[in-house]
């Protein structure tokens, strides 16, 4: 677990992230539903909850993201969704139109790299927690590598 925790502090909680916190926790909670798993879910709604600091547009976002919609963020951040479940559930249909459309809509090369980033180590994350078993029964959930 020492490897896992490393490999998460420096994907979701690097100091050289531009992209904010809450829309990386999204992500997360994005694969995760994509892949059905359920502690993931908890877990990474529970942090984005808290760095929205508003339950009803969190809320939303879950309900968005479970119902397939746009969620009503900024545009590029929606395109980058739609990158995020490219990568997720077809990886090999991923084109390089989607990272120019990405760029269109202002997101930096290095920003695109943490949305590659957090949706290729929550893919990792989701198989292992699944893999194993793992539930949130007992869990404290939401705590931050800083908890």
């Amino acid at each position: 677990m020492t490897g896992h925790m490393s490999l998460y502090k420096n994907v979701l909680h690097n100091s050289n992230n531009s992209l904010p916190k809450w829309f990386l926790e999204t992500i997360g909670v994005y694969v995760s539903i994509l892949n059905d798993c359920d502690y993931c879910i908890e877990h990474h709604f529970s942090g984005l909850e808290r760095l929205l600091n508003d339950d009803k547009k969190s809320a939303q976002i879950k309900i968005d993201l479970e119902n397939e919609n746009k969620p009503v963020v900024e545009k590029k951040y929606n395109k980058a969704l739609a990158y995020v479940k490219e990568l997720t559930l077809r990886p090999s249909a991923v084109k390089e139109l989607m990272i120019v459309e990405m760029r269109k809509e202002g997101l930096t090369d290095g920003e695109i790299l943490e949305v590659n980033q957090v949706v290729s180590y929550f893919n990792y994350a989701n198989r292992t927690v699944l893999g194993l078993g793992v539930s949130t029964k007992g869990d404290v959930i939401g705590l931050s590598p800083n908890n």
